[in-house]
């Protein structure tokens, strides 16, 4: 168990271990974290000069404590919110090495700079500033004797030998441990950093733990602290997020980090991040935006689409007022107008989100990222395109699924636009499999699934096999079916395509993936006539590519994420035993296909939202 303070033999033996390690897995180049000149070096392209001469002008004798830290740090963060990414930085900078706040601050922006560029030198950097942060906050823990122990650590009398400050760098150290565990990795594929990253994670997640244990016995014995509440939010920020993010994992895989000591409690996580964001901390629009995060993403995508619309408006709400121009505000307004069906509002709140910064283009990739999903759905298919181009020449992301996509959606052009592009389908469809990448040794599962799909165009073979409707597949594969239901203009145009395709399979002659490409058909089908509610049509659908289990060849995920599909219109007619006796068989009958690990994400999702509580 990681004790706060640090002292504790474990941690000793982890830093000792983990020191070892970098030994071996990285080149003497690597490890900047010594150079006084890399945090700067990290935005050169930024603020050039700037850092360093607000350095020289820094007084030797001062010292920044735990009140200026706050105040600095919350300007900042309003700095950073606003757009102003450049002068967020030139403030946290200078103080970078002296204060918990501003350690945080700077590297957590670097961080994140790294998270959206995927570029390798802006993750070093961010590994390098995140290791300076790590150091700054070591400064300010309290030092613990190794017989210290937890118990006694946490009575009134050891807490009240605990300063404010070190509380404090407690919560600073395990949000800097996370991010950097985050990093460690996407760093590479080498095992050692898969460890590293997962050793992190757990002593971050002890260290929350304890400090909620710390928050609970300040409440109960009403011990007085000038900045308790920002330590709360802190607190809930951490606790929060990992109850809410352990909760979406499968239950095979909570079961085995639960044998290890991690839990996950959804509702406790939510309404940790709730009373965050409504509290007067400056982690609030933290708070909010995690929230944010899972009700208008991570619920569609790893989820069943089933979005709490009414909470995210209301969170955003005062946020958005207080910063109209924020990218990240505008941008979940956008997702919020575009869950609502409100389609072309959320294009034009994106474009907005574009318009209002150059500083920082990663935000731009993530509005080109919903244009084009948004062009699908409407099947403005040269629209998508132009911002499926717009991915793979300027985000670094997943090259492999923008390349896929950009053919998908060329896929469905006549010939003669297609011609007019200057494209060559073919040809994008065999680049995807030398893009595709690897996180902490694993390939992503999206890449796995477009590598598949594109090996129909390979040129070991006589000929290309066309795919049928490729667009459309990765529509559903992001769930995007979920999003349109709440227009029925886009859900009815929708399936006049696929009745066109459907009708063009029954023409053509049979091969080997004749029955594959039916079923995905069938499949389509059913989700838009699921969400037309014609739900004894949609079932047929359903039912069709189930009892063609045995003559599927290759696209053998049709079958569970059908099963899945089915389950959601039992439950829809109210039948929820019977769709949750459908999930069991979708989760439990089959392994080993495409997306599998999407689909588990999917099935805990449902399992949870729709069990009555007296089978909990």
């Amino acid at each position: 168990m990681a004790l706060v303070g640090n002292g504790a033999e474990l941690e000793a033996d982890e830093d000792i271990f983990e020191d070892a390690l970098e030994t071996i897995s990285m080149p003497p180049c690597a490890d900047m974290a010594t150079g006084g000149q890399q945090l700067s070096s990290c935005h050169t392209k930024q603020a050039s000069g700037q850092h360093g001469s607000s350095n020289v002008s820094r007084s030797a004798s001062t010292k920044m404590d735990l009140k200026g830290g706050l105040e600095e740090c919350a300007v900042a963060l309003n700095l950073f919110l606003s757009n102003k990414f450049t002068d967020a930085l030139e403030l946290l900078q200078p103080w970078a090495k002296d204060s918990m706040y501003h350690a945080l601050g700077y590297s957590t922006i670097v961080v994140l700079q790294a998270i959206m560029t995927f570029e390798q030198q802006d993750i070093q950097n961010g590994i390098s500033a995140m290791k300076d942060a790590l150091q700054t906050c070591q400064k300010y823990r309290k030092k613990c004797t190794v017989v210290e122990s937890v118990s006694s650590f946490l009575s009134r009398g050891s807490l009240e030998q605990m300063t404010e400050e070190e509380m404090h760098a407690e919560i600073c150290y395990a949000e800097c441990l996370l991010q950097k565990a985050a990093l460690t990795f996407v760093q590479d594929e080498n095992m050692i950093n898969f460890i590293k990253g997962g050793m992190k994670i757990r002593t971050s997640y002890q260290i929350y733990k304890e400090c909620l244990s710390i928050l609970h016995v300040i409440q109960k014995n009403k011990i007085k602290q000038q900045f308790f509440y920002e330590f709360e939010g802190g607190v809930k920020l951490g606790i929060g997020a990992f109850n809410l993010m352990l909760s979406l994992l499968p239950a095979r895989i909570i079961r085995l980090l639960e044998f290890i000591g991690f839990s996950g409690n959804r509702e406790l996580g939510l309404l940790q991040l709730q009373e965050g964001a409504s509290g007067r901390s400056m982690r609030s629009p933290l708070c909010c935006l995690t929230i944010l995060a899972f009700h208008t993403y991570i619920s569609l995508i790893l989820g069943t689409g089933e979005v709490n619309l009414v909470e995210a408006e209301g969170l955003l709400a005062p946020f958005l007022q207080q910063f109209p121009n924020g990218s990240l505000m505008l941008f979940y307004h956008a997702r919020i107008e575009l869950l609502k069906g409100n389609v072309e509002k959320a294009q034009e709140i994106f474009r907005k989100c574009i318009s209002v910064q150059e500083e920082w283009k990663q935000f731009h990739h993530l509005c080109y990222w919903e244009l084009m999903w948004i062009h699908v759905f409407q099947q403005n298919w040269m629209k998508a395109y132009y911002y499926s181009d717009l991915l793979c020449k300027e985000s670094k992301w997943s090259k492999a699924t923008y390349v896929f996509l950009k053919a998908a959606i060329l896929s469905m052009l006549p010939e003669e636009d297609v011609t007019a592009t200057e494209e060559n389908v073919a040809a994008l469809f065999r680049q995807v499999e030398g893009l595709k990448q690897r996180i902490a040794g694993k390939s992503i599962p999206t890449e796995k699934f477009a590598v598949r799909k594109s090996r129909r165009y390979s040129s070991s073979l006589p000929a290309p096999v066309k795919l049928v409707l490729p667009a459309l597949e990765m529509m559903y594969i992001w769930n995007g079916f979920p999003v349109v239901c709440k227009r029925k203009d886009l859900s009815e145009n929708l399936l006049l395509t696929v009745e066109k395709a459907e009708a063009t399979l029954q023409n053509e002659n049979f091969s080997d993936y004749s029955v594959d490409d039916e079923c995905l058909v069938k499949l389509l089908k059913g989700c838009c006539l699921k969400n037309l509610q014609r739900p004894l049509q949609a079932e047929l659908c359903f039912s069709h590519v189930i009892q063609s289990e045995k003559l599927l060849k290759f696209d053998h995920y049709l079958v569970p994420f059908t099963l899945f599909e089915l389950a959601v219109l039992y439950k829809s007619q109210g039948e929820i035993d019977k769709a949750l006796k459908t999930l069991e068989t979708a989760r439990n009958n089959y392994k080993d296909y495409s997306m599998e690990s999407r689909l588990h994400f999917r099935i805990q999702a449902a399992v949870h939202l729709w069990r009555k509580p007296s089978s909990d």
